[in-house]
């Protein structure tokens, strides 16, 4: 049982509860002092449908941490239902948030593969082997971690007070696992050969020219194996300690498992008095890092002024801009943001910002179904570049598709699977495979977009062979 100060542990449980639905349902939030969410994640991450999400960071925000959900849902590239419908489904019916809790306090969260985009746009696309196009799972109990303010609450879900602080302590209770001995991944990476990729973006580059497309982003891809008694857990939590990201991800299944060190959001949902307001933030322009501060400082200032990179950025803009506004109202569509220069271990990035706010009747599930996949990492027009990537790359499965959560009151936060290892367990041990992107547009050069793949796969590839 955890243990800590009894003016440390608050139970916030409204009378008589929050409304679910026609039902009443009541939420326990219980105080602890502060962990690193990395290292809650490496003692609680071996048990299936675990699910992290490492969102917060030095500027204030939340991660967060789950696991035995109440319901679960895997649905196979040969699954009939509607995707979302499904998703609708497990989530159950809506429920209030307590204002003094978490942006999180229980719902769904977990993986929507790229392929679940051959669903929900007028295509069809290749399955990649072994992965579902959705594994989500229905949490009522979860640790939410505040970065600004340096504590955890776990949150806890039920139908009356007893049951919501229940949960509530068994999140709290992952706070006394141990943490297992970290093991050396030691994986050696295989590269995609780079005259198979600078061959893929040539072709691109001559669709452009004959008016097929504007631009596409094309990966390529490295695999390998972790050694014997190595875990994926192991990369987490090198990369948490070398090269954290905002929106990074983890999840458990069986015998797969992914880490993303995302540091793209997708679309994000957040409940604004009587409405809910859609937020998304596409990279597109990338630069490596410098090796002294002043080629550092002089690479970052040519992105930021490159026209090539602002212009791949400025189509992505308009990309998202259309999606939003298929569930935004007239007018309700803005670019608050373009062009914002931002650092990571490796890489300079630029970011963009769209915002709108959704019609009454529209749902964060009606904004995936309008918006997914990411255009970030499809291209422009959306349909036909999704095509060209089908023809030059194997199936993506859950490169480059999304993790989301989903509150029980509308909100949603996701992230784009980019930086992204995913794992595959056999009787040797774990399989990684890791892809990387770049955007290709009429004046791309093969050299230099292989070149791109190679800088943004740096943190992942040096904590695999470590």
């Amino acid at each position: 049982m955890f243990k800590t100060s009894p003016d440390r542990i608050v139970l916030l449980c409204r009378d008589g509860g929050l409304r679910y639905g026609g039902a009443m349902q009541a939420v326990a939030f219980l105080e602890a002092p502060w962990r690193e969410p990395a290292q809650v994640l490496a003692a609680l991450g071996e048990e299936p449908w675990a699910v992290g999400f490492m969102t917060g960071g030095a500027d204030g925000g939340w991660s967060y941490i789950a696991a035995d959900p109440a319901a679960h849902l895997m649905l196979a590239p040969d699954d009939p239902r509607d995707p979302l419908d499904a998703l609708a489904n497990l989530g159950g019916p809506s429920f209030e948030t307590a204002p003094e809790g978490p942006p999180f306090q229980g719902g769904i969260a977990g993986l929507m593969s790229y392929d679940l985009g051959g669903r929900l746009q007028p295509l069809t696309l290749p399955r990649h082997e072994g992965w579902p196009d959705l594994a989500f799972a229905r949490y009522d109990a979860l640790l939410a971690f505040d970065h600004a303010h340096s504590r955890i609450v776990a949150v806890g879900r039920g139908v009356d007070a007893a049951a919501a602080r229940s949960r509530a302590e068994t999140a709290l209770a992952w706070l006394t696992l141990a943490l297992p001995a970290p093991h050396p991944c030691n994986a050696t990476l295989e590269a995609e050969p780079p005259g198979v990729y600078e061959a893929a973006v040539a072709n691109v580059v001559r669709r452009i020219a004959d008016g097929e497309i504007f631009q596409a982003n094309i990966a390529r891809r490295w695999r390998g194996r972790l050694a014997a008694d190595a875990r994926p857990l192991d990369l987490m939590l090198r990369l948490a300690d070398s090269s954290p990201a905002p929106f990074a991800t983890y999840l458990r299944l069986h015998d797969r498992a992914l880490v993303s060190n995302s540091p793209e959001r997708f679309l994000s949902v957040r409940r604004r008095g009587d409405g809910l307001l859609a937020e998304t933030q596409p990279i597109k322009g990338t630069a490596r890092r410098g090796a002294t501060p002043e080629e550092d400082a002089r690479l970052a200032a040519t992105l930021a002024a490159s026209p090539k990179d602002r212009a791949e950025n400025l189509m992505i803009v308009d990309l998202m801009r259309n999606d939003l506004s298929r569930v935004c109202g007239p007018g309700d569509v803005a670019v608050p943001e373009l062009f914002r220069l931002a650092t990571f271990a490796n890489v300079h990035h630029l970011i963009s910002t769209v915002t709108g706010r959704l019609r009454p009747s529209a749902s964060a599930l009606d904004l995936l179904r309008a918006a997914f996949p990411p255009g970030s990492i499809t291209g422009a027009p959306k349909i036909q570049a999704m095509k060209v990537i089908a023809q030059l790359e194997a199936p993506r499965g859950p490169f480059f598709g999304a993790m989301a959560w989903i509150g029980g009151d509308g909100s949603m936060d996701s992230n784009v699977l980019i930086r992204t290892a995913a794992f595959v367990r056999d009787t040797r041990g774990w399989r990684v495979e890791v892809r990387a992107g770049a955007g290709i547009v009429a004046d791309s050069d093969p050299t230099s977009e292989r070149r791109e793949t190679e800088a943004k796969v740096a943190a992942l590839a040096s904590a695999l062979q470590d």
